[in-house]
């Protein structure tokens, strides 16, 4: 029996897809390792949003052959796709593949230790590509089960590499999540969060939206919980929220991509709304969702953002009241038009301002937290980390934490209605509302 090791970079498509990888391997009769050592082969699946996850794939890569130098090492995912030459001289890597047929890879890595031949296939995307439909029904180390139904992007932001690794908006039939959800939940699985590179965009081809897809999960038995990935603003309609609403299973926790807070910064972006648009979307689903909240990603230091740009950026942090800010870098990525603009802003500039947005960003968060003081909500437990508290998620995705008992006991995969008594910068702590668990 072979064993294959992975290593998974990025997004949670990347990490879905790993996960339907390992199911593929396992069929082929491989065993999935916990660490690479003694591994057979090893999976790489990489990332390229920014330039420092192409390094700390590189980094991975260089490691992994040092420390096995006779096994096969598979380099598969966004980094490869998006830059093809560049990847194909990477001879630590035995097999070079990009973001389309995840589905062959167990096949190219047994060709591989047969007979030791390289191979490198990275095919471009080209204008009506299907979908693959790759699913998975395991995921041991998840509380959760994240299932990609969306791949690619037409959006074509001026700073984004992944319509190039990721190629053109399409969605994974309603059949078959059906059937992939169904699975799922004859494994034990109560939550479900939907993904995808562009998830908002979810079944245009097909006449069909997101509510679609969630109100398909919301009919399997077993599923209480469905929550959205990352979604973009413009396209959230009034009436999918409505369509949502009415899924009783449907978590309001609402990731909506801001990237920046000012509009001229935005126009810049090639981004698809204004800040005054952006707002009145939030009002609006406070409206439909009045226990949701909001998390999103800033982005800092775009070129030509100006220290006035910035404040405005931060300002309007503030208005929304975010429960999460992922605060990050402008990172320059060859081939993007944002690569050629002037005025690109000094890195001591691009980190000063990542502070101090970090720094609005913790007290939207804060501010938030202790809103949720007085109030009852249910928490799906996760796996212990601590002998002191049990851990989970309330439908908002807020952290909750209550004492834990007896170390022996574990709660993992149970949903407990907990009463929130305290806040911290990062968590909520609480009682349960039954006190018998």
């Amino acid at each position: 029996m072979f064993r294959v090791f992975f290593i998974t970079f990025g997004c949670k498509v990347n990490h879905y897809e790993t996960e339907c990888m390992k199911s593929l391997f396992r069929e082929r009769g491989f065993e999935i390792l916990r660490s690479q050592e003694g591994a057979d082969a090893v999976v790489i699946n990489s990332c390229t949003v920014t330039s420092s996850g192409d390094s700390r794939v590189l980094a991975a890569l260089r490691k992994a052959r040092a420390a096995l130098p006779d096994a096969v090492i598979a380099l598969t995912g966004c980094y490869p796709q998006a830059s093809p030459d560049e990847a194909a001289k990477l001879t630590d890597a035995d097999i070079i593949v990009g973001t389309k047929d995840r589905s062959g890879i167990p096949g190219l890595v047994e060709e591989c230790l047969a007979d030791r031949r390289r191979i490198v296939s990275i095919s471009p995307y080209i204008k009506g590509e299907p979908f693959e439909p790759i699913v998975c029904s395991r995921f041991d180390d998840n509380t959760r089960a994240f299932v990609k139904i969306q791949d690619g992007c037409d959006q074509f932001c001026s700073y984004c590499m992944i319509p190039f690794a990721r190629g053109r908006c399409r969605s994974k039939p309603l059949e078959i999540v059906r059937q992939e959800i169904a699975d799922i939940a004859a494994n034990g699985k109560k939550e479900i969060v939907l993904t995808g590179i562009n998830l908002a965009f979810y079944g245009r081809e097909f006449g069909y939206d997101m509510a679609d897809a969630v109100k398909v999960c919301s009919g399997t038995g077993g599923i209480e919980r469905i929550r959205l990935g990352s979604l973009e603003p413009e396209m959230m309609s009034e009436d999918m929220l409505m369509r949502l609403a009415a899924i009783p299973q449907f978590c309001p926790q609402f990731h909506l991509s801001l990237q920046s807070g000012c509009d001229r910064t935005l126009r810049a972006m090639n981004r698809k709304y204004t800040a005054e648009e952006y707002y009145q979307l939030t009002e609006r689903i406070r409206k439909i969702f009045p226990d949701c909240s909001f998390t999103t990603d800033v982005m800092v230091g775009f070129p030509q953002e100006t220290d006035e740009d910035f404040a405005e950026s931060a300002a309007f942090v503030k208005k929304i009241g975010f429960a999460k800010v992922h605060v990050f870098r402008y990172s320059r990525r060859h081939g993007t038009r944002a690569d050629k603009m002037d005025g690109q802003v000094p890195e001591n500039v691009k980190t000063e301002r990542w502070q101090k947005m970090t720094a609005a960003a913790g007290e939207c968060r804060e501010k938030y937290l202790a809103s949720l003081v007085g109030k009852t909500v249910p928490v799906l437990f996760e796996r212990e980390n601590s002998t002191e508290f049990h851990h989970g998620y309330a439908p908002d995705y807020t952290l909750i934490k209550i004492s834990r008992k007896n170390p022996e006991k574990s709660l993992r995969n149970r949903i407990i209605s907990v009463i929130i008594e305290s806040s911290s910068s990062d968590d909520c702590f609480g009682i349960p509302e039954h006190l018998s668990y």
